[in-house]
């Protein structure tokens, strides 16, 4: 039988790649890992590593195995996390799940309202993960996920926030100033900059350049977002946001917002939670929370 233990065993030789320092994160002795690796290995009468000079590589079973674990021990520690608020008078743990850059700002905002009026529940916020956020979700990494994005999955609920819309930021002196919209082929020649995500998932390559055939000149990943506005007010490139705050950022530097397209690109902003978690108090006391904040704070043109 596959124990917590061994489970644990794999996660540390991946996770610290050699035996000393795997030994070392589980605090053990070099020489007691190895006779508990030789155990599991008789137990399950099966090679789970092979070793590549002073590394160990996992063979077949052995990625198996640590599939198991990287699914496994993220739900085995927030129960254990949950058990210990529940001794502790505590009411629990809310992991929030965050595929939403520009979504901080709104964040923020709700955390400084739901805190306070839930002081026994802990707040992790997680922003990256083993696989995709949904799969987070899925697998106990998270309990709701803030996202743009809704996947159908029969295990999924999601909850609509709002509705707002992308629009195009540029320096106020840029030429795009004057057009009254921004048409595709307008791209051609700009550096867009965005947050770090795949391409394949950018709303601004979906839904409005693939379509016409059309790529920037360049695409620059930019982790934060007031140092992407800077390089937008000095011209060095134009960039994506939800109209919310591409309005409040409009208002602290020389930036200009134009609508994408004669229609523009709508999109709803969603928190996907569990089926099975649909019903547990402070989840939907965050949600309702959520919405207030989403209702009182973002403005979006129709």
């Amino acid at each position: 039988m596959i124990e917590h233990s061994h489970l644990k065993i794999i996660h540390a030789l991946h996770e610290n790649g050699t035996l000393t320092a795997a030994a070392n994160a589980l605090c053990l002795s070099q020489s007691a890992l190895s006779h508990q690796i030789r155990y599991l290995e008789k137990k399950l009468d099966i090679a789970l590593w092979e070793r590549n000079g002073r590394n160990l590589r996992l063979t077949q079973a052995g990625q198996l195995l640590l599939q198991t674990a990287l699914q496994v021990l993220p739900a085995i520690e927030q129960a254990e996390q949950t058990l210990k608020a529940y001794s502790e008078g505590r009411h629990g743990i809310l992991r929030i799940g965050v595929e939403c850059y520009p979504c901080y700002e709104w964040l923020t905002g709700v955390l400084g309202v739901f805190m306070p009026q839930m002081p026994e529940v802990d707040v992790d916020i997680i922003t990256k993960f083993q696989f995709s956020g949904l799969e987070g979700l899925l697998n106990y990494h998270s309990d709701i996920l803030v996202t743009p994005d809704e996947e159908k999955n029969k295990k999924i609920h999601y909850e609509t926030l709002a509705d707002y819309e992308l629009v195009l930021l540029v320096a106020e002196n840029h030429v795009l100033t004057s057009c009254k919209t921004v048409t595709p082929d307008a791209f051609a020649d700009e550096t867009l900059l965005s947050f770090p995500v795949a391409v394949e998932r950018l709303d601004i390559m979906t839904q409005f350049l693939n379509p016409a055939l059309v790529k920037p000149a360049r695409i620059k990943k930019i982790t934060s977002l007031e140092l992407m506005l800077q390089m937008v007010v000095l011209a060095r490139g134009v960039c994506v946001l939800p109209e919310w705050l591409a309005d409040h950022y409009c208002q602290k530097f020389a930036l200009k917002k134009k609508r994408l397209g004669r229609k523009g690109i709508h999109k709803k902003l969603f928190i996907a939670l569990r089926m099975s978690d649909r019903e547990v108090p402070y989840i939907k006391k965050f949600i309702a929370i959520g919405k207030t904040a989403a209702l009182r704070n973002v403005s979006f043109s129709k």
